[in-house]
């Protein structure tokens, strides 16, 4: 498979990155205000749940916790996170929290009309603009008539960090060199405009959107999460970086470190950008 195709950028079998992605699990969920704030029914009249690219299972095993009543199945095509989210069900006796192995770039192994709700959070980091279309119609395939398809992601932040903005430049050009952003010029991700379209292509109705916007400034509750979740995500993808001819490690580590430092400092600002977009199968 190559970078055009798709794929995660990053090594997600990495016990640095499973750890990193359970708690921007926790972070967006927080930053969102709950794990569907844009409903006010409690799930009610739900029995079956599906999570795309669930990773190491940290949003299915806190919407089984919340949700005793309802079945929730995760599907990820990492092994190592599979295995570490069933033994954290099991660990904590969440019978209905479920995870299969499985490649969202392939055609769902999942009968049609198997979930009331359809729910991805956070897929830039795998899909392309060649691949979305084709997930956005599986997930349609396999979710009832009258059922919810949900997606959330998020932009490049925004903050006065001069170096944090040149390696999130780094990231952004590596990513258009390749062929996954709908950005015509590769200066940002271009992906919350798109989810409407994606669900409106795929044949979703009643589309609606609630937006999310986060602050972690200094001196903010989300400051501590959210930049370390930014130190250790820019150092896991340099080697991506540097195979597609964007940076090198001798030019990128002290880049990398000006950014811890800029991060920590107190005058340090930053904002976050993102959106959920939702509608129903007809």
């Amino acid at each position: 498979m190559t970078q055009q195709d798709g794929g995660y950028f990053v090594d997600a079998e990495t016990v640095t990155e499973m750890t990193r992605l359970l708690a921007q699990d926790t972070l967006i969920t927080r930053s969102m205000g709950g794990l569907f704030p844009e409903r006010t029914d409690h799930l009610e009249g739900m029995h079956a749940i599906l999570d795309v690219a669930c990773g190491p299972g940290g949003w299915v095993l806190e919407a089984a916790r919340e949700y005793p009543h309802i079945q929730i199945t995760g599907i990820d095509i990492s092994e190592r996170s599979i295995q570490y989210a069933r033994a954290s069900a099991q660990a904590r006796d969440f019978s209905n929290a479920h995870f299969k192995v499985m490649d969202i770039l392939k055609p769902l192994d999942l009968p049609d009309a198997s979930f009331d709700l359809v729910n991805a959070r956070t897929l830039i980091g795998i899909m392309t603009p060649r691949t979305w279309p084709v997930l956005v119609r599986e997930m349609v395939r396999v979710c009832r008539p009258g059922g919810t398809i949900r997606l959330t992601e998020f932009e490049m932040p925004l903050t006065n960090s001069p170096a944090t903005e040149k390696v999130g430049h780094m990231v952004l050009q590596a990513l258009h060199k390749v062929g996954r952003l709908y950005s015509p010029d590769g200066n940002s991700f271009t992906i919350t405009p798109m989810l409407g379209l994606l669900l409106r292509e795929a044949g979703c109705q009643n589309i609606q959107e609630k937006p999310h916007l986060l602050n972690f400034s200094a001196g903010t509750e989300a400051h501590e999460g959210y930049t370390q979740d930014l130190m250790i995500g820019y150092q896991l993808v340099l080697p991506f970086l540097t195979q597609v001819g964007i940076t090198t490690k001798e030019e990128y580590e002290p880049l990398h470190q000006q950014m811890v430092g800029e991060m920590l400092a107190d005058t340090f600002r930053a904002l976050g950008y993102g959106a959920t977009v939702w509608g129903t199968k007809a």
